[in-house]
C-alpha cells in the first residue's frame, strides 16, 4: 500500500495541498493542531483581507468543491472569518477524514535515521510524530511531507534585537502586551487611554486604522505608532502604485490617520525594556528614551518560523530569514527590490531532505507580505513534483502583483545606503504632522 503524503496545517495552503494531492490520485493526511479548519485565520477573523475572492481560492480546491455543488462567492474583499466559513470549512468537509484536528506535529524524521546518518537515508519513509489534544501520541509514516504550518503561532517580540525586551514576558502576562490586531470593540474599550502600536507592516497599519477610527468616534484615545527605523520609509506601502488596490489603500488610510493628528508617529525607537511598575507599560528604548505609560501595547513586528519540530530534517535555510535558501534572495528585505517577486515552486522550495517541502507563509521565513496566491502556486508545483510530473512542477503559472514599494531596508536609519534617497525613488516623502519624539 502506498504511503500517504502528510500535510502539516489545515490553513489555506495546507488544505489546497490536500486538494491537489487528491486530484493527482495521492492520499493526503492533513494534520491540524487547532480545533477546526483555518484555526489560525479564525484568530484574526475580524480583519478584512486586501485580496478579493478570486485570489483567495486555489484552483484545484475550487474544482473539488464545485463537484460538490459549491460556488465561489461574488467578488468582494472578505474578512478572515468569512474566508474560513465560506471556503476553508467547506473545503475541509469535502476532504473529509483526510483532515485530522487537535493533532500537533512535534517531530519529523526519516525512519530509523537521525540527522547525522547518511546510509540508506533516502530509501526510508518519513515518520511524523503527532501529539493529540487528549495526550495520545501517534507516529505516521509518509512518502513525503509538506509543512504548511505557517508562522501565526510564532510572533516576533518587541525587543529590537530579536529577543523579548526585558520585562516583555511579564507585561504580556499582565495583559499589557499582546500580538493581536484589535477589533472595533477592543479599540473602543481603550477610549481615554494611551495605546502603542509597534511595527511597520500591514498588521500594524491595520491596527492603527482601527484605533484611529475609535479615536475619531471617542476623542481622548491617544495612539503612538512606533517604528524602529529612523525614517518613515515604506511603512505606508505603495499607495496608488500597488497593483493590489486594497493593499495600497491600507497604507494610505494609515498615513491619513497620522496626517489628521489621530496618531502620533515615533521613529528610531528600538525597544530594550518594558517597565510595568506603575501598572501600565512604559517602553524604554536602547538610547534611554521613554514613551508615556500605555494601557496596551500591540506588538505587530512580524512573525518567524517554528523550526523546533524539524531538528531531524536536513534543511537548507537562509541564515538571515530562516527561509529556504533559494527563496530568500527573492524576499529578503535587506536586498534591493523594486515592487514584485517571482513566484516560487518546487525547485526553490526543495531541501537536501528529498520529499520534504515548506510552503506558505513559513516558506518566507521572517520576511513579510505573503500572498495566498503565492502559496497556491507553491502547492501546485510541489504536489506535481511529488507526483513525478517534473514538467508541471517546473512551470510558472503565476505573476505576482507589484507592491508599488521600492528598495530594501538599506542602512537601518537612513533612506539610502550612503544617506542618499532609496534605490528607485525620488527624494522620499517625510510625514511631519504628528511626528514626535517620545516623552
Amino acid at each position: 500500500m502506498e504511503l500517504p503524503v502528510v500535510v502539516i496545517g489545515a490553513g489555506p495552503q495546507g488544505l489546497a495541498a490536500g486538494a491537489h494531492l487528491v486530484e493527482r490520485g495521492l492520499e493526503p493526511v492533513v494534520l491540524e493542531a487547532g480545533a477546526g479548519a483555518g484555526a489560525a485565520v479564525a484568530e484574526w477573523g475580524h480583519v478584512r483581507l486586501f485580496s478579493p475572492w478570486s485570489e483567495l481560492v486555489d484552483p484545484a480546491s475550487e474544482r473539488l468543491l464545485a463537484a460538490a455543488g459549491w460556488a465561489r462567492p461574488r467578488e468582494t474583499y472578505p474578512a478572515g472569518a468569512e474566508w474560513v466559513e465560506r471556503y476553508l470549512v467547506p473545503l475541509a468537509e469535502v476532504l473529509g477524514q483526510r483532515v485530522r484536528y487537535g493533532a500537533r506535529v512535534v517531530g519529523v524524521a526519516r525512519k530509523g535515521r537521525d540527522l547525522a546518518v547518511d546510509s540508506g537515508r533516502a530509501d526510508q519513509p518519513f515518520v511524523v510524530h503527532v501529539r493529540h489534544t487528549d495526550g495520545r501520541e501517534e507516529q505516521i509514516e509518509a512518502q513525503a511531507v509538506i509543512d504548511a504550518s505557517g508562522t501565526w503561532a510564532s510572533p516576533a517580540p518587541a525587543g529590537a534585537h530579536g529577543l523579548p525586551a526585558l520585562g516583555e514576558t511579564a507585561a504580556a502576562r499582565a495583559g499589557l502586551v499582546c500580538h493581536d490586531i484589535p477589533d472595533a470593540a477592543e479599540a473602543q474599550a481603550l477610549a481615554g487611554g494611551h495605546v502603542v502600536v509597534l511595527g511597520a507592516g500591514h498588521s500594524a497599519a491595520t491596527a492603527v486604522i482601527e484605533l484611529a477610527q475609535a479615536a475619531k468616534a471617542q476623542p481622548g484615545l491617544r495612539i503612538s505608532w512606533v517604528l524602529r527605523r529612523g525614517q518613515v520609509g515604506n511603512a505606508f506601502g505603495g499607495g496608488d502604485a500597488d497593483e493590489l488596490p486594497e493593499r495600497g489603500a491600507l497604507g494610505l488610510r494609515a498615513k491619513q490617520a497620522v496626517t489628521d493628528g489621530l496618531v502620533e508617529l515615533v521613529t528610531g525607537f528600538r525597544t530594550e525594556r518594558i517597565d510595568t511598575d506603575s501598572g501600565r507599560a512604559v517602553l524604554v528604548s536602547e538610547d534611554g528614551r521613554l514613551l508615556a505609560p500605555a494601557d496596551r501595547v500591540f506588538v505587530l513586528t512580524g512573525f518567524r518560523p517554528d523550526l523546533s519540530f524539524l531538528t531531524e530534517v536536513r534543511l537548507d535555510l537562509d541564515v538571515r530569514l530562516q527561509a529556504p535558501a533559494r527563496v530568500a534572495g527573492e524576499v529578503d528585505p535587506n536586498v534591493h527590490s523594486c515592487g514584485s517577486v517571482r513566484a516560487t515552486g518546487a525547485a526553490e522550495l526543495a531541501h537536501p531532505e528529498e520529499g520534504f517541502f515548506i510552503v506558505g507563509a513559513k516558506s518566507y521565513g521572517r520576511a513579510p507580505t505573503f500572498l495566498a496566491l503565492t502559496g497556491f502556486e507553491q502547492v501546485r508545483s510541489v504536489v506535481a513534483m511529488i507526483a513525478g510530473d517534473r514538467e508541471a512542477a517546473g512551470r510558472v503559472e503565476l505573476k505576482l502583483p507589484d507592491t508599488g514599494v521600492c528598495g530594501g531596508s538599506g542602512v537601518f536609519d537612513v533612506p539610502g545606503g550612503d544617506g542618499a534617497p532609496g534605490c528607485c525613488a525620488p527624494e522620499p516623502q517625510l510625514v511631519q504632522l504628528g511626528v514626535r519624539e517620545p516623552v
